[in-house]
């Protein structure tokens, strides 16, 4: 029997010609390096950012809607500090308390969909 052993990346979409946004939010606020995509899948656009436990994907796509429920959790070293640098950036961040013993909070990309970010 087949098991799943872990998640290779997660992929989220954007609207086309968002990469400049992606690159500023995903890498400049984040952190995450952006990595180069394979010449064939590079010419759909997009973007790909990795760090040591993480793989997250942009993909563009024509139609976007932002994904408001459905989302990436990141664990994070330090969220108060995170949080504070995303809100001095302009973003909104938005404190959960819904889990006890988790400290977490959550965000939205320049595109609109939703981040979830946890204290490791």
């Amino acid at each position: 029997m087949s098991r799943i052993v872990g998640i290779d990346h997660v992929q989220l979409a954007m609207p086309p010609g968002g990469e400049d946004q992606a690159r500023h939010f995903y890498s400049g606020l984040l952190g995450l390096p952006e990595v180069p995509k394979p010449p064939l899948l590079a010419a759909r656009g997009g973007c790909w950012f990795e760090g040591p436990a993480v793989r997250l994907h942009l993909g563009v796509e024509p139609d976007f809607r932002p994904a408001k429920k459905a989302h990436p959790a990141l664990l994070v070293d330090d969220l108060d500090g995170l949080a504070a640098e995303l809100a001095a950036a302009g973003a909104t961040v938005v404190p959960d308390t819904d889990l006890p013993g988790v400290k977490r909070c959550h965000v939205a990309d320049p595109f609109g969909n939703r981040i979830e970010l946890i204290q490791a």
